[in-house]
Parts: C-alpha cells; sequence; structure tokens
C-alpha cells in the first residue's frame, strides 16, 4: 500500500516539532527556574573541622621544656599575642597544661605575597580532645572531638604468668587487664593466678580513624580460677552499674582482696619468719607485696584513719578502722601518705591512700599490709568478706534477660540483634523501680491476732 506525500510530509514535520519540544522541556528541567546552570561542588575535604585545602600544613609534638610562646613565635606570632591567646583560651584550656610529646598542627595562609601567617593552631589533648586557636580574624578559642567509632570485641587467653602478661602475649591491650582486675577485685585473687587459668570477655574497642584510642563497655566476662567459673554480668540496680554472677549476687564485697594491683607476694602471714634485716624467727603478722616505689596503694574497705605515724622498724605507717567484723588494715614501709590523709579522715573502698615505700627495715620497696580483728592479727589472705546486697527480687526477671543473653554470647557467636546494649541496658532498668516494694511485718507470735472487722450490714 502507497502512503501519499501530501499525508506523509505533514506527519514528519509534525514528528519533528514534538522532539523539538521534549528536548526544550529536558533543558528547561536540568536547569534551575532562573535559568541558571547547576554546577555541582566537589566535596571539601576537612581536618580539626578546617577546609584542609586551604593552607600550607605543618604537624609536630611539643618539645620537653618547650613553651607557647617559643612554639607560636616561630611562625611570627610576637609575645603580646601570645599573652592575648593564653588569656582568651584560660576558660577554656590553661596554656599550662600543655604537655611534651603532644601532637600539634599549624595552619598557615598561602599568600603570594608576603611571608606565610598562622591561621589556625590545634593541640591534641588527648587522643580524642584537641583545641583549635583560631587567628584568622578575632582570637577564638574552642575545644572538639574527634569521631569515635566503636567496635565490639569477644577475646580469650589463658594465663602463662599473670594477667597483664597474659594480655600483651594475646595482643590486647593492658588497659583491660586493669579493667578486669577492677571487676574481679573482690572475687580473684590476681596474686595466685595458675597456668590453667583462663578467661573470656568481651568488651567496646575506641577507635579514632584506624588508631586504637581506648576501652569502652566491659560487657560480660567468664573467669576460670582455681577449678572454679566466675561470670561477671553488667547490670544497673538504684541506677548505678555493678557486675553481678549468674545467680544474681554482687561482685563487690565489704572488702578488697588486695590494696595495690600487678604486684607479688614475696613473704606471706607467718609466727615464724627470718627477717630480712635482722636475720633472726621472729613473727611476720602481715603479707608483703613486692612493688615498684611510689605505686598506689588503696583502702580496702570503708572505714576511719586511727593511725598515722612512724612506727619503727615499719617506717610511715597507716591504719585503717573498718565498718565491718570489728577489722582494722595497717599499711606499713609507705614512701608518703595520699594527699588529704590524715588521723580522723573517712575513707571509702579503693581510695588512694599512699605509696609503696621502702621506710623503716625495709631491704626494698614493699607494702607490708596487715589485719587484725579487734587486737589479735589474722592473715590477710584468708579474711572473709561479706558481698554486698544481691539482685533484689523485683529486679530479677530483666536481670535475668541481661545474664541469658551475656552467658550465651560468651558461649559462642550469636546474632547482633540478640546482643545487649547500652539502650537496651538502660531501658531494661529503667522499666523497674528504683527501691523495692515495702513488705509488711510479720505478726509478733507473743501478740494476739487482731479480730476481723465485721461484715457491714444489709
Amino acid at each position: 500500500m502507497k502512503i501519499s506525500r501530501k499525508i506523509w510530509l505533514p506527519a514528519t514535520v509534525g514528528l519533528v516539532v514534538v522532539i523539538g519540544i521534549v528536548v526544550w522541556l529536558v533543558c528547561r528541567n536540568g536547569s534551575s527556574s532562573e535559568g541558571e546552570i547547576v554546577v555541582v561542588e566537589e566535596p571539601v575535604e576537612l581536618l580539626y573541622g578546617i577546609e584542609k585545602g586551604k593552607y600550607d600544613i605543618t604537624e609536630g609534638e611539643f618539645a620537653s621544656g618547650e613553651t607557647i610562646g617559643a612554639l607560636l613565635g616561630r611562625y611570627g606570632i610576637g609575645p603580646g599575642k601570645v599573652d592575648s591567646i593564653a588569656r582568651v583560651a584560660e576558660p577554656v584550656f590553661s596554656m599550662r597544661n600543655l604537655r611534651a610529646g603532644h601532637p600539634y598542627v599549624v595552619f598557615q595562609t598561602r599568600d603570594s605575597v608576603g611571608p606565610k601567617k598562622l591561621a589556625y593552631f590545634v593541640y591534641e589533648a588527648t587522643t580524642t580532645d584537641y583545641l583549635v586557636i583560631d587567628l584568622t580574624d578575632s582570637i577564638r578559642v574552642h575545644k572538639a572531638a574527634k569521631d569515635v567509632t566503636v567496635q565490639r570485641q569477644k577475646r580469650s587467653a589463658s594465663i602463662t604468668s599473670s594477667l597483664w602478661k597474659s594480655m600483651t602475649d594475646n595482643d590486647m591491650s593492658p588497659a583491660l587487664a586493669m579493667e578486669l582486675s577492677e571487676i574481679y577485685a573482690w572475687t580473684i585473687d590476681f596474686f595466685a593466678l595458675q597456668p590453667e587459668d583462663n578467661f573470656t570477655v568481651i568488651y567496646d574497642q575506641k577507635y579514632v580513624d584506624s588508631t586504637n584510642v581506648g576501652l569502652g563497655a566491659i560487657w560480660g566476662a567468664r573467669f576460670e580460677h582455681g577449678g572454679k567459673t566466675y561470670y561477671a554480668i553488667p547490670f544497673l540496680q538504684d541506677g548505678k552499674l555493678g557486675y553481678w554472677d549468674e545467680n544474681g549476687n554482687s561482685l563487690r564485697k565489704a572488702l578488697l582482696k588486695a590494696p595495690l594491683k600487678f604486684s607479688r607476694i614475696s613473704s606471706r602471714f607467718s609466727n615464724s619468719r627470718l627477717h630480712p634485716v635482722l636475720r633472726i624467727r621472729r613473727p611476720h603478722h602481715g603479707v608483703d607485696y613486692a612493688a615498684p616505689s611510689g605505686t598506689p596503694v588503696h583502702a580496702i574497705g570503708d572505714g576511719v584513719v586511727i593511725y598515722k605515724d612512724w612506727s619503727g622498724g615499719g617506717g610511715n605507717t597507716l591504719k585503717i578502722k573498718h565498718n565491718v567484723g570489728s577489722l582494722t588494715s595497717g599499711y606499713l614501709h609507705l614512701k608518703a601518705y595520699a594527699k588529704g590523709i590524715s588521723k580522723g579522715t573517712r575513707v571509702k573502698q579503693g581510695d588512694l591512700i599512699g605509696y609503696v615505700g621502702a621506710t623503716g627495715l625495709a631491704t626494698g620497696p614493699h607494702l607490708d599490709f596487715r589485719i587484725w580483728r579487734g587486737s589479735t592479727p589474722i592473715d590477710p589472705l584468708k579474711v572473709p568478706s561479706e558481698p554486698a546486697e544481691p539482685i533484689r527480687q523485683g529486679n530479677r526477671t530483666a536481670f535475668n534477660v541481661v545474664k541469658e543473653r551475656i552467658m550465651a554470647e560468651l558461649s559462642g557467636d550469636v546474632a547482633d540483634s540478640l546482643k545487649v546494649t547500652s539502650l537496651e541496658l538502660d531501658s531494661l532498668c529503667k522499666a523497674i523501680p528504683n527501691t523495692a516494694a515495702p513488705v509488711a511485718p510479720a505478726p509478733d507470735k507473743d501478740t494476739p491476732a487482731k479480730p476481723a472487722a465485721p461484715a457491714a450490714k444489709k
């Protein structure tokens, strides 16, 4: 069938017109309402919140003995302006707190004529927190923090010689050993660990970019020690985070196992020990902990300082009367006492009270730690200690939810959705009252029962 030329020509022209309209509409929609072409800007790279590409950047570290004046002077800042910077910064950060070895970054303008000018100076106070001195206009100073990411970790290791060495041998942070020793301070004698002991711990590791910057929460632990298993389950009771065993008993007790960390026992409680200085046999009613001079010494429990003085062979000595069991603890051969410690001072469990030394009759730095019940000396390693309040009945359901999921994670791999998080732990504990419901007292056996009220008359 032939198509007439008269019909074909108008149709072709019409098609061309339609295509032209479509192209015009597409071009119109691709531009702004004012007919301007939209330009997509390249992303700006920031360093400490400052546009990096605009400046010449120099990195360095504070040298020992260096002052902020000497450092800024190398970049054209005179003494008068340094003083102004220090005064502006004082409410935010004191320039007296600059420390050797901490990194700093200098941002200088890229002027084509004349010398470069200092625009920003950044000082890293910690691995995450930094100080920015802005000199682009007037002097402005502010603090900020780097973005921190958190990765949940589960690690296991066996004890070789010490908890600290097990951490370092297995590429774990020594800070994790500190955390575990805090959690189990009342339960496990870390001076008596054995090669067969082992542990598994769940914790958060913090990173800035790919750099490890410290630990976050400890989500649970299982420690095999001396043939027994000790769990640590996190839970909030009365708004305070604590750690509990699988039965809901607090791991915190009235007395710490030891008054200092990461040392070794060099001499035990004895009624006849060869004195290392006098070379005669005499009673040694204490436990000697060998530790470097200056090692912090902590109170093993709440109490009141009843003695702070020189005690002859015991050197600088401190004694604390505790609130439980008519017990008194003694700390001998101290190098120095902690600030604020004096006779009559009330102390809390874990408070810093002094430092390991070698005062009195001592062959080297160590702590001679003693405990008396009344006036009778007892072996500090055998002192029983009552645990703190257990999980209350009203909190048991929420605690069991946390316990089952933490123990499952310690035992194997679980889905992320089943892992306890900070938000979930907080919401579980907020859903329960802070105090247990009052319980009506039981009637006294010697008190006659009160007659029941008469029934109402109809």
